[in-house]
């Protein structure tokens, strides 16, 4: 079902996002910023990233580009992983399949974000959400 997934994926739209950064107030590696600041904020705001996801055997990459930062991650499905974020913060992350969604779920220091990818009309949508704060960002396959 990864396979879906697999692809260049080009942001289209953003909901919700400034409130999801100013909750967070930390970077992500996958929405490339979600930062403290207003400045950070707003280039957050205006920067479109690229996901590119591919798969080898079982292993999975998600690169995240932009010209502001490119991060990029390997994993296997459900195995626990450690996982250095744009901003440095060291997480235990976790990515599994539930159905047809893939979660990304990052723990650090006691809190945790999660970042759930859905095929919805050949468009993928990444739901975002820290505590009560949650995003949604549209992406459509480049």
């Amino acid at each position: 079902m990864v396979d879906a997934f697999v692809g260049t994926w080009k942001l289209i739209e953003s909901e919700n996002f400034d409130a999801y950064m100013k909750a967070s107030g930390n970077w992500c590696n996958v929405c490339i910023l979600a930062g403290v600041s207003f400045a950070t904020r707003q280039v957050g705001n205006v920067t479109k990233p690229t996901i590119v996801i591919s798969k080898e055997g079982d292993t999975v990459t998600l690169k995240t580009l932009s010209t502001f930062k490119n991060t990029e991650i390997s994993f296997k499905l459900g195995e626990e992983f450690d996982e250095t974020t744009a901003d440095d913060r060291n997480c235990k992350t976790t990515i599994q399949l539930e159905g047809e969604k893939l979660v990304h779920v990052q723990k650090w220091d006691g809190k945790e974000t999660s970042f759930v990818r859905e095929i919805k009309d050949g468009k993928m949508i990444m739901t975002l959400t820290y505590g009560d704060a949650v995003a949604v960002r549209t992406y459509e396959k480049a």
